[in-house]
């Protein structure tokens, strides 16, 4: 029985606490809200109170403390040590560079002729003064300066019958100097006859004696003469003989093939010939070399000429 009304007893109590508290809760639900500082003046009047803080509890006490910021260390000032740096050894000057290789100086000289005033004087038309062509130039002979002195002329017969060769001075002749290939005029009179006319100047020819012929030793046919150095080497044959419209000899074409190279024809400078009395006959001597020879620019008939000669360092003479 005790039991049982101690047990009624706590339940009292019990309910009692609770309606205390249901009614403490409803007087704070539905009674008027609290004024604010702006409804009431003495609210802001009163000063503010701050509630010290609670001592943080176990677990945050037991938290690690962070540990106060480090100050810099004063940085000291030191002076830098001087740095030796090795003085670079002195290096050796390069070799130069090897020095190129002289050109070797030329062989051959050159010198063009114009189409227009140049022309091979072999099987060039012969005529009277009225334009009647008489015969064909096959030869001109020259004296120890090189000046023409004589040309050798086939005079046509008919029909290649009767034909004859003549020689005439070769001032009797006139060059057309307007067209190459004019036929070389013969002065002679209307009715005169060409054989004649060669006896005439035979006569008449300075340093001769009357009736003198061509063949004498002071003068030099060229056509097929033999073209040589001075120790006696061959160099060729002469073929043609190169001339102006003025009638002046400007090279002389040699034949410089042979048997084993190919046939070939080289225009030698008028300069770089000369005559030489040689077992009472003139010959026709040559400087150019073997080298020269087949430097030399070919000839070709009724093509751009260039004559050749023995380059100035060669020969020590200046050349055209």
């Amino acid at each position: 029985m005790s039991d049982g009304s101690s047990r009624q007893r706590l339940a009292g109590r019990v309910f009692l606490v609770l309606s205390l508290a249901t009614l403490a809760g409803c007087s704070t639900w539905f009674g008027p809200p609290p004024p604010t500082p702006a409804q009431d003046p003495e609210l802001n009047a009163m000063p503010l109170e701050i509630e010290p803080a609670e001592p943080a509890s176990e677990p945050a006490a037991s938290a690690p403390v962070a540990a106060p910021p480090r100050e810099a260390p004063e940085h000291k000032h030191v002076t830098p040590k001087p740095v030796y740096h090795p003085r670079p050894k002195p290096q050796p000057a390069p070799p130069p560079p090897p020095a190129k290789p002289a050109a070797p100086p030329p062989l051959i000289a050159t010198r063009a002729l114009a189409a227009d005033d140049i022309h091979g004087l072999l099987d060039t038309r012969v005529q009277r003064p009225d334009g009647k062509v008489i015969g064909r130039a096959i030869d001109m002979f020259v004296d120890a300066a090189g000046k023409p002195r004589e040309m050798l002329v086939n005079l046509a017969g008919f029909l290649g019958i009767g034909d004859r060769k003549m020689h005439f001075p070769w001032s009797d002749f006139r060059f057309d100097p307007t067209h190459r290939n004019a036929p070389i005029t013969l002065s002679i009179g209307p009715n005169e006859a060409p054989a004649a006319a060669a006896a005439k100047g035979k006569e008449n020819a300075p340093g001769k004696p009357a009736g003198a012929g061509a063949n004498d030793a002071h003068l030099l046919g060229l056509i097929d003469a033999t073209a040589e150095r001075a120790n006696g080497t061959r160099v060729g044959r002469v073929v043609d003989v190169l001339i102006d419209t003025h009638g002046e000899p400007q090279a002389a074409v040699v034949d410089v093939g042979s048997l084993i190279h190919e046939r070939r024809s080289i225009a030698a400078d008028w300069s770089a010939v000369k005559f030489v009395q040689k077992d009472d006959t003139l010959s026709l001597q040559t400087d150019l070399s073997d080298a020269q020879v087949n430097a030399a620019p070919p000839y070709a008939p009724n093509q751009p000429v260039r004559t050749v000669a023995p380059a100035a360092a060669s020969t020590g003479q200046p050349t055209r």
